[in-house]
């Protein structure tokens, strides 16, 4: 017998076999010499539900550290639609939604940033950006994500996904979490000519607008000549769904420090309110910005390829060429009612609750002259494309010793695709009939009751709001991009020995990405916050009424309210129409220039190698994986740095815009690092296996942290002279990466080729978290409007005249201060404004900083490597099958926690740093498979976790609350060949509700609803 076929058998070898038949992560193949292919490790057809998990529990059980796997149950049917809801069945494994699906993934507490996706062992990019990064929601994103984004890729091409939990010294570093490997289908895998095709018609409950049913066409066929030399493979899928949602935002929530000697202080601004309940004196307290109501609905269109090219001239040399493609169109209508909580003097009660952190239940206020209830229209369009070429040449140099070489060059790029060249264009209308509201808060969705006055302000006194009473206020044209590059070639080296293996390698690997994003700035010269010209669009039919309150299922609204739908384009067309003349003109495209525009660069080379060596512990047989990796990274940052300047455009509105001659600034930072890595595994009696890992692996810092410019610029929300403090964001471009030293201790017990049990501990000692830490600094010569010596003159006026100073009154006596030829009667003038004068200055008038203004002194965000923590916890699974009854089960829960939590109590104005998606997870299935019948209900559950620490101005929290979900699919296999189905998501209707520092301060709600699907696969 030779030594190729001795090592086959042991218990090592049949764990690289396994391995290797899946995953490009070791570099030796299941192609191996004509020796090794006539060894006797059993090969499992996969067919079926039961054999899929017969396979995964194959891939866990043989594999050196913590792998777990989900195969194929056959070619072109993955278990669920999405990967990343399929990955969720994995103990230690969670995802995050966006409208209902599943996006990216959390592993052990890290979420997508740090975790490594790879296809076929190749690094893919990732680029997310959506609705120009506005922040109307919480969808939108902005980009400079590491993130990768599963709703990108179909599931039908897909082979089978393995999560490495422990680190190898052969796997590209970045996975603190875990390495996530796609494997798609090879033609030499398969003989002569098989195919699949499918097809669905999938009903969204959720839909309002597009089609109740939308197509999903899916195909995969694999040729290989009668010789197995060469092989052809070819995939695709084509994926409609027309979906919607309702839901519910916050867009602030301003916190203080209650003052006995100052009720209400700045937030409430009055203190003859009548404070009922009210907090302690210097107890924290709460008030929302407002209550939006919002509608959206959403056209998606994703289509997935990959042509795979195979070339076996003789059995030691195998080449193979493949390119994939995948894109994913979004378009979305989205609309708001928007109810603001005014500052100043418009409040009369606030009566609070019992938390720690007091917040509202009830407010009431009253307005003089009217306000507006805001109804801001949204359109948003993305592309998301993902095109990865790659090379793969595998020689078998001897029986003993194989070289791979693999080299690939990827792209993801995300970027708004909508009309004038956006990624949202967003017109502002309102009514400005309001004459009082009340809002009711602490429930799951807070509520509100106004009463309105169409006899004001222009509106067309009809004793009802609707059209003719809705006019524009302001619009914005934003658009944002990440492109994200990857070239990766890597020479991989495989020695075996007697009874072990030796590894080695080197890699070379070049990522830059680039983030831009349009200035956001407000387009206010159509009718001003204050709504000047109510009905007019009423000419173009534009505007319809739409009962957005009605529209929730599962909540609760107080009658009365009112809302309207219209389309955002149609809207700008018509503002273009009715404002020719507007100084400055109205644009016709998103602006050039930008907020941000950064550029990250990252070259890395690697070199490891590792030893595998198999033997006898007691006379229980062990395995062992060491090994070490080098890895130095050169990184460049580039950023393009514009000048910014301030405007106050009223009250509490002040706003940064772009100024020109923007400039790049670069700035280089390297790193290096020494990995070892230890697996050891001892099979303490037959079925019964213990695990013993150690690894340091490193995540390298958020693109968004390593720039070199400012952004994020915050106004402050009024004057700096009635305490508004001005914000900004910096950034790092010499930070480090998460350095982790991780530890796994497991035992599993494999009592039948599909069933097991298992028990695992973790822990990772983490430094080089990243923190913040607050400058207070002036930045790019930006001078302060609110709180120079104007302002301060506006101020000394209003006192001698006996006025309350607010942010109102200030910027008022200000503009009559500085236009004299408007104004003769200089400050007496403002004793002789009505409600609706103050309004008409707060439209007309802008103020800009001169070169009297003192500079702005921004509280800076920075970001710094000040930060270590632990995570630790414990997975739990058991998988079983009841003998040939067709029945089985999956369960598993995982415990995650960590030593640094957020402090709801904590002073508003200071930073926080805290372990973000640290949760609890659950699974159990139920499953039966037998005579042609194939049925599994799925319960997916994930507790509460932090999502966001130090959001907005006074540094909340931003918790996701426990979410659970129901999937079932059933299917029938009519023939051999033709298998029908039905499944159905989320039959339930879960939602998704976020929150703040308690669970009254909402920060999102979505009402979602099921999705189901009916369909038909045929195998050829």
């Amino acid at each position: 017998m030779n030594k190729a076929t001795m090592f086959n058998r042991t218990a090592l070898a049949s764990s690289i076999s396994l391995l290797l038949g899946t995953s490009l992560a070791m570099p030796l193949q299941a192609q191996q010499t004509e020796a090794s292919e006539e060894n006797s490790v059993e090969v499992i057809q996969v067919s079926g539900m039961r054999s899929s998990l017969q396979q995964a529990t194959s891939i866990k059980r043989h594999s050196m550290g913590v792998v777990d796997a989900i195969s194929a149950e056959d070619i072109g049917k993955f278990p669920d639609t999405n990967l990343a809801e399929s990955l969720q069945r994995i103990s230690g494994v969670s995802i995050s939604r966006t409208n209902g699906e599943g996006s990216e993934v959390t592993v052990r507490g890290f979420g997508g940033d740090n975790n490594m996706v790879t296809l076929n062992g190749r690094t893919m990019p990732a680029a997310t950006t959506y609705g120009a990064g506005s922040g109307a929601d919480g969808t939108t994103r902005g980009g400079s994500t590491r993130a990768f984004d599963f709703a990108n890729l179909a599931s039908e091409s897909i082979k089978s996904v393995e999560v490495f939990k422990t680190s190898k010294a052969d796997i590209t570093t970045g996975g603190l979490g875990a390495t996530l490997n796609i494997i798609t289908a090879k033609p030499l895998d398969s003989e002569g000519f098989v195919a699949s095709a499918g097809v669905k018609a999938v009903h969204d409950t959720t839909n309002r607008t597009g089609d109740d049913l939308t197509p999903e066409l899916s195909g995969i066929m694999s040729y290989a000549n009668d010789e197995s030399t060469f092989g052809v493979g070819l995939s695709f899928s084509h994926q409609e769904r027309d979906s919607g949602y309702t839901g519910a935002t916050v867009n602030a929530w301003n916190i203080g420090y209650w003052d006995d000697s100052n009720p209400g202080g700045d937030l409430y601004g009055n203190p003859d309110v009548d404070y009922r309940n009210a907090p302690q004196d210097g107890q924290l307290f709460a008030r929302p910005n407002d209550i939006r109501y919002a509608f959206s609905n959403t056209e998606r269109v994703r289509d997935n390829a990959q042509l795979t090219l195979q070339f076996r001239p003789n059995d030691a040399l195998t080449a193979a060429v493949d390119y994939t493609f995948a894109e994913n169109e979004i378009k979305e209508q989205r609309g708001e009612i928007t109810n603001w909580v005014q500052g100043g003097g418009n409040t009369r009660i606030v009566e609070f609750d019992d938390s720690a952190v007091r917040t509202p239940v009830y407010i009431m206020q009253e307005y003089d002259g009217g306000v507006d209830e805001g109804y801001e229209q949204q359109w948003r369009e993305q592309t998301n494309t993902l095109k990865s070429l790659g090379l793969n040449l595998q020689y078998n140099v001897s029986d003993y010793f194989s070289l791979t070489l693999d080299a690939h060059d990827s792209e993801m790029y995300s970027r708004g695709t909508g009309p004038r060249n956006t990624g949202e264009l967003a017109v502002g209308l309102g009514a400005p009939t309001v004459v009082s509201r009340e809002w009711f808060w602490g429930m799951d969705l807070p509520t509100y009751k106004n009463v309105y006055d169409d006899s004001i302000r222009g509106a067309n006194n009809n004793g009802q709001v609707d059209a003719g009473d809705v006019g524009s206020s302001v619009a914005r044209l934003r658009n944002a991009s990440q492109k994200t590059e990857i070239s990766q070639v890597k020479l991989d080296g495989q020695y075996l020995l007697e009874d072990g293996r030796f590894d080695f390698g080197v890699e070379l690997r070049t990522m830059e990405s680039r983030t831009m994003q349009t200035a956001g700035r407000n387009i206010d010269n159509l009718g001003g916050w204050g709504v000047a010209f109510p009905g007019e669009f009423d000419a173009y039919g534009l505007i319809q009424p739409f009962d957005l309150p009605g529209e929730f299922d599962d909540y609760d609204t107080m009658p009365g309210g009112y809302g309207f739908i219209a389309d955002a384009r149609a809207l700008y067309d018509a503002a273009l129409e009715l404002y020719p003349n507007a100084n400055p003109a109205l644009p016709t495209a998103s602006e050039t220039a930008l907020s941000a525009d950064n550029t990250i660069k990252e070259e890395t080379q690697a070199v490891y190698f590792q030893v595998a060596l198999g033997g006898e512990l007691g006379g229980m047989p062990f395995d062992v994986l060491t090994g070490l990796r080098y890895e130095k990274t050169d990184v460049t940052s580039t950023s393009l740095v514009n000048p910014v300047y301030f405007s106050w455009d009223s009250n509490d509105d002040v706003n940064s815009h772009p100024g020109e001659g923007a400039e790049p600034t670069a700035l280089d930072s390297d790193y290096d690092y020494l990995l070892p890595s230890l697996d050891f595994s001892l099979d303490i009696t037959e079925d019964l296996k213990g695990r013993f890992s150690f690894g340091k692996t490193i995540g390298r810092a958020g693109l968004g942290d390593l720039g070199v410019s400012y952004g994020n610029f915050g106004g402050g929300g009024g004057s700096t002279l009635l305490g508004a403090q001005p914000t900004a964001d910096g950034s790092n471009p010499g930070l480090l990466p998460l350095e982790s030293s991780n530890y796994d201790l497991s035992l599993e017990w494999y009592y039948s080729p599909d069933s097991y049990a298992s028990v695992g501990l973790f822990q990772k000692n983490v430094i080089n978290f990243i923190g913040r830490r607050q400058v207070d600094q002036k930045i790019l010569g930006i001078r302060d409007v609110t709180g120079g010596p104007r302002a301060q003159a506006a101020m000394q006026a209003l006192d001698d005249l006996g006025v309350l100073v607010d942010n109102t009154s200030l910027f008022t006596m200000m503009v009559i201060l500085n236009n004299p030829t408007d104004f003769p009667g200089g400050a007496g003038e403002y004793n002789n404004l009505s409600p609706q004068d103050i309004i008409d200055i707060e439209r007309d008038y802008d103020l800009l900083a001169n070169e009297s203004d003192p500079e702005t002194t921004f509280r800076t965000s920075i970001p710094d490597n000040s930060r270590e923590a632990k995570l630790y916890g414990a997975e739990l699974a058991v998988q079983h099958f009841f003998g040939d009854s067709g029945f089985g089960v999956q369960a598993n829960y995982t415990i995650v926690r960590g030593d640094v939590g957020f402090d709801n109590e904590a002073n508003p104005d200071e930073d926080q740093f805290a372990l973000l998606g640290l949760s609890d997870t659950a699974n159990l299935i139920a499953m039966y498979e037998k005579e042609g019948w194939q049925a599994r209900i799925a319960w997916n559950w994930r507790d509460k976790y932090l999502a966001e620490v130090n959001k907005g101005a006074d540094r909340n929290p931003r918790y996701v609350e426990a979410y659970w979900q129901i999937d079932v699919n059933v299917s029938y296999d009519i023939s051999e060949d033709l298998t029908v189905f039905v499944e159905g998501l989320n039959i339930t209707g879960e939602n998704d509700r976020q929150h703040a520092r308690n669970e009254a301060q909402l920060w999102f709600l979505t009402d979602l609803g099921a999705r189901y699907q009916i369909g038909a696969r045929y195998a050829f």
